[in-house]
């Protein structure tokens, strides 16, 4: 069953940011993930969105999920992107 991981970013420091931009795609290649959507001025239907962008990526199952995120590769690159955004992601199973 897919699994949706949803990132909604507010970027503060656009040059540790960029760090984890540099890498994140290569890293990103290794995996069965695919990006669905990036999006820096999605349509807001309802509520307040404060974020500088939203990131939307598939994965095959879980198990796939666990292997990119969970791996030394991106964790290595985590922490840039914590260091410059404040994030808000939750992983939504799919039908």
């Amino acid at each position: 069953m897919s699994v949706y991981f949803l990132a909604q970013i507010k970027i503060i420091d656009d040059s540790q940011y960029q760090k984890y931009l540099d890498k994140c795609d290569e890293i990103f290649s290794n995996y069965k993930g695919k990006y669905l959507a990036v999006d820096p001025r999605p349509e807001i239907m309802e509520g307040e969105w404060n974020y500088s962008r939203s990131v939307l990526i598939e994965f095959p199952d879980k198990l796939e999920f666990d292997k990119w995120y969970n791996s030394e590769g991106y964790q290595e690159i985590l922490k840039f992107r914590l260091a410059g955004a404040e994030c808000d992601s939750i992983l939504i199973t799919g039908k």
